[in-house]
């Protein structure tokens, strides 16, 4: 055996479905995604279930800002988590997991089954139809804004286990992309930095019963009334809610 073919077998073989390369369009993937996916298919088939960024950049050859960017982009789309699973030792590990893609390739439609029915469209009814067919809001931009807004205020990426907890906090806790930005607003306030901060903030407005930013206002009103004349003039002093003050000793 030569040398060559001795790296080529011991680098072994990474199994991607072809179902996912003919459809990664289709569920809104881009190419530079896949292209990360590829990556961390490659070290999830190896144990690896949370490779470093600069190792997937080393072998992109792209920065690391890159790499994290297209890690949120996944993340903000829906197209992967992150989880903590139990490795083979009994230990806590965080993975990322590809779930919710497989779940959008699911509902990619049969090309064959599915025929293009002939519609015909008259005058009338055509700018009816077009507006229609016009969304009220897009929830990716609300998200991406939600992501952007933190990274901008903290003036760093996040890395992909905090870009998960915001994402934990708009899919499961299902926090409105509003409150998310007023806790934001209060840690910068309070110039504590730091995602567990907010996570505390949301969780106290939670416990209030709090689930929209006219709510959290009103709260505010009835605990300092003063604050709706304000001293200098503000309907803006108005908007500050009321966030008690937590000691953290932990990043």
């Amino acid at each position: 055996m030569d040398e060559f073919t001795r790296r080529y077998l011991q680098a072994g073989q990474t199994s991607v479905a072809n179902f996912l390369i003919d459809h990664f369009q289709e569920v809104g993937m881009t190419t530079d995604q896949l292209l990360v996916y590829l990556q961390l298919k490659r070290w999830l088939d190896r144990g690896d279930y949370l490779p470093e960024s600069d190792v997937l950049a080393q072998n992109l050859g792209w920065d690391t800002k890159r790499v994290f960017e297209v890690l949120h982009e996944m993340i903000a789309q829906k197209l992967m988590t992150i989880n903590t699973v139990t490795n083979d030792q009994g230990q806590k590990v965080d993975r990322y997991d590809f779930q919710l893609l497989a779940e959008k390739l699911s509902h990619v439609p049969d090309a064959e089954a599915t025929q293009p029915t002939p519609t015909v469209t008259t005058d009338s009814t055509a700018p009816t139809s077009a507006t229609a067919a016009q969304p009220a809001a897009n929830p990716d931009s609300q998200r991406a804004t939600v992501f952007n807004q933190i990274e901008t205020e903290f003036g760093q990426m996040l890395s992909p286990i905090q870009m998960d907890t915001v994402s934990q906090w708009l899919d499961v806790d299902h926090y409105k992309p509003e409150l998310i930005q007023l806790a934001l607003r209060e840690a910068v306030l309070n110039q504590v930095y730091n995602l567990k901060y907010m996570d505390r903030i949301l969780l106290n407005w939670e416990k209030k019963h709090l689930t929209t930013a006219a709510q959290v206002q009103r709260e505010q009103e009835r605990q300092h009334p003063r604050r709706k004349t304000g001293g200098d003039g503000g309907a803006g002093d108005a908007t500050i809610p009321d966030v008690p003050i937590f000691k953290l000793t932990d990043d």
